[in-house]
C-alpha cells in the first residue's frame, strides 16, 4: 500500500470542511434518524462498554450516553481537531465520555475489552486493506459475544442512488461499499453478519450492519 493509498482523509475530506460536519449531515444525511436506529440495534444494556469507532464531532456518542447513562462510552478518532469539537459537545449535554485519538485499524484497547463496538460513516474513508485491518482489530478488542454495528453507504438501491454512486466514487474510497463488499469482509474477519436496514439519503443509499463475534 502506498503512502497515497493509506493518507488520513477528514471527516469532510478536507480540513477545512470540518467546522460544517455537523450542519452537513444533519440536513443531507437523515442523521438523527439513522444513528437512533443504529442504537436501537446495538442494545446496549447497563454496565457495557461502548466504543464509537471514529465517532467525528461525537453525535453518535453523545447521543449512545445519553440513552445509556449507565454504561461507559468511549469515542475514537484520528483527527485531533474534530475531537475537541467533540469534548465540547459532550460537556455541553453534560456527558461523561472518554475521547482517545487514535487509528481504526491499529487499536490502542486491549483484547476482549468492549461489549459494543458501533461506526458511522467511517468505513467509506478507508482503503479496503484497512477496512479489514480494522475488522480484525474491533474483532480482538470485542467481548465474547460482542457485537459490530456499522452504518455506510450500501450498494445503491434505484436510479438516483446509481448515478450518485458514480460522483462519490471519484471523492472517496467508497468501492468496497457500493459493490457489496463490507459483509465479505465481516465474515473474513469472523463476524456473523447480518443486513438490518437500509436509508435512502442525498449522498446514496445507506446501509445498517449487526456483526456478532462468535
Amino acid at each position: 500500500m502506498t503512502q497515497h493509498e493509506s493518507k488520513y482523509i477528514p471527516a469532510l475530506s478536507w480540513k477545512v470542511l470540518t467546522p460544517f460536519y455537523d450542519i452537513f449531515f444533519r440536513w443531507t444525511m437523515r442523521e438523527e434518524l439513522f444513528k437512533r436506529r443504529l442504537i436501537e440495534q446495538a442494545q446496549i444494556r447497563p454496565g457495557q462498554r461502548v466504543l464509537d469507532l471514529g465517532c467525528g464531532t461525537g453525535t453518535l456518542t453523545v447521543m449512545v450516553k445519553q440513552a445509556h447513562p449507565n454504561s461507559e462510552v468511549i469515542g475514537l478518532d484520528g483527527d485531533p481537531q474534530i475531537l475537541e469539537i467533540a469534548r465540547h459537545k459532550a460537556n455541553r449535554a453534560g456527558a461523561s465520555i472518554t475521547f482517545d485519538e487514535g487509528m481504526a485499524h491499529q487499536l490502542l484497547y486491549p483484547d476482549t475489552s468492549f461489549d459494543r463496538v458501533l461506526s458511522s460513516m467511517v468505513f467509506h474513508h478507508l482503503t479496503t486493506q484497512d477496512k479489514q485491518k480494522t475488522l480484525a482489530e474491533i474483532y480482538r478488542v470485542l467481548k465474547a459475544d460482542g457485537e459490530l454495528h456499522l452504518v455506510d453507504f450500501g450498494v445503491p438501491d434505484g436510479f438516483y442512488a446509481r448515478i450518485i454512486s458514480l460522483l462519490m466514487r471519484r471523492f472517496e474510497r467508497v468501492d468496497d461499499n457500493i459493490n457489496g463488499h463490507i459483509p465479505e469482509m465481516f465474515v473474513r474477519a469472523k463476524f456473523s453478519v447480518a443486513k438490518t436496514s437500509e436509508f435512502s439519503t442525498l449522498f446514496g443509499t445507506l446501509a445498517l450492519l449487526r456483526g456478532r463475534k462468535s
